[in-house]
């Protein structure tokens, strides 16, 4: 018996142009993570595309990405550095012609510096700014796109840049906060529509980063109520516009009445026995739930824009891919219209505030000479994305 995806199935992989190209001018750049790396040079990419290319192709028929918006546009409202736009030509054509399909964004979390230095998302005056790149790239590499995501989880953006302080440009405002929402809100609006208007057929969505908030006690019911209310509901508010409803998904947090995760709080986390990766709880079947709380609520097409797993051991790498992609296929039986899924990520790559030392990739990527090395995770996840059959003997229980 084996579990048989749709024909028209998406399976793919995911990337950030920033977590894997060197940093170039924007406003993660010189970070210091939390395992003690700089955000500078991350994993060679731009020095690798060939090996890389073949790499994306032979993970699965789609990919997830986005271009460098500093590297690309040097200046406010400026044409596109030449050098750079031949450099992003290049790499499409070859992912064409070994069959990938692109799914591109717009904007993942980062910034050329001349971007933050006018005050960034949160001054209405830039909105515009942001809107001039995203047409450029519209115009100059739309032929290469079969799916665009105009903005990556800017619930989690807004929450890590503006409330929390972990992300740039590491602030403590609520009020600020909604401001950042609604201009990207603004944004998303002005960019779907001018690509609708180019190009008609071309699915337009955002990715929404998914979280299950749970009480571990009565004193984190309330808590846990607040975040997902703000994090999952409110944050949306700002967003109508979308073909489908692109989601990220990986981790259940509890409250008792503070969050308990792996990074956090790792001796309440093995306290509890919770299965647990090397940032959050282990919780797969929120895939499930966040599916269908979605679909109930929109009624549009699903995609599963990121998910994963933060290990340095791939036999839970393996364990998780079957679990979660037996999930994706009982939601589909259910009758929810879930269209695609991308595996975060391709290869090993530069985790943010966390550094290069949190591992999601199918591919090892060596810390020092950045040497990939292929994973079984891998072998597994090109034989189902290839095949869209995961035979029932390995679903892992």
């Amino acid at each position: 018996m084996k579990l048989i995806f749709p024909g028209h199935f998406q399976f793919g992989t995911s990337t950030a142009a920033y977590q894997i190209e060197t940093a170039y001018e924007h406003d993660w750049q010189g970070v210091v993570a939390r395992d003690g790396h700089v955000f500078d040079r991350t994993t060679d990419h731009e020095k690798r595309y060939d090996e890389d290319i073949d790499i994306i192709a032979s993970l699965a028929p789609h990919y997830r990405m986005s271009l460098m918006w500093s590297r690309l546009q040097q200046a406010p409202l400026a044409d596109f550095d030449e050098s750079v736009k031949r450099e992003y030509h290049q790499l499409l054509q070859k992912l064409k012609q070994k069959n990938v399909s692109i799914m591109m964004v717009l904007h993942h979390f980062t910034n050329p510096i001349w971007f933050a230095k006018a005050g960034g998302w949160s001054q209405e005056a830039n909105v515009n700014l942001w809107v001039d790149f995203a047409k450029k790239v519209v115009d100059e590499y739309g032929s290469y796109v079969t799916s665009w995501n105009t903005f990556n989880e800017p619930n989690l953006y807004t929450s890590l840049g503006w409330v929390v302080a972990e992300f740039p440009p590491f602030k403590r405002n609520i009020l600020e906060a909604k401001k950042v929402l609604n201009n990207i809100g603004v944004a998303h609006d002005i960019v779907y529509d001018y690509i609708k208007h180019k190009y008609p057929d071309t699915p337009v969505g955002i990715s929404h980063n998914c979280t299950i908030f749970a009480g571990e006690n009565i004193m984190g019911v309330v808590p846990a109520k607040f975040y997902d209310y703000m994090f999952m509901e409110y944050a949306l508010k700002f967003f109508t516009k979308f073909d489908f409803f692109g989601m990220s998904y990986y981790a259940r947090i509890g409250f008792d009445p503070l969050p308990i995760t792996r990074l956090l709080t790792p001796e309440k986390m093995a306290k509890s026995g919770k299965p647990h990766d090397d940032m959050w709880e282990y919780y797969p079947q929120g895939l499930g739930e966040c599916i269908r709380r979605y679909w109930n609520q929109y009624k549009k097409p699903i995609i599963i824009t990121e998910n994963g797993i933060c290990t340095g051991d791939d036999t839970k790498r393996v364990a998780a891919i079957k679990d979660y992609l037996s999930i994706v296929y009982d939601a589909i039986q259910d009758g929810v219209d879930v269209q695609g899924y991308y595996h975060w990520s391709a290869w090993d790559n530069f985790e943010w505030n966390l550094g290069l030392t949190y591992k999601f990739g199918l591919y090892e990527c060596n810390l020092e000479t950045k040497d990939r090395t292929r994973k079984p995770s891998a072998d597994l996840y090109s034989a189902i994305a290839f095949n869209r059959v995961l035979g029932i003997d390995e679903v892992h229980s």
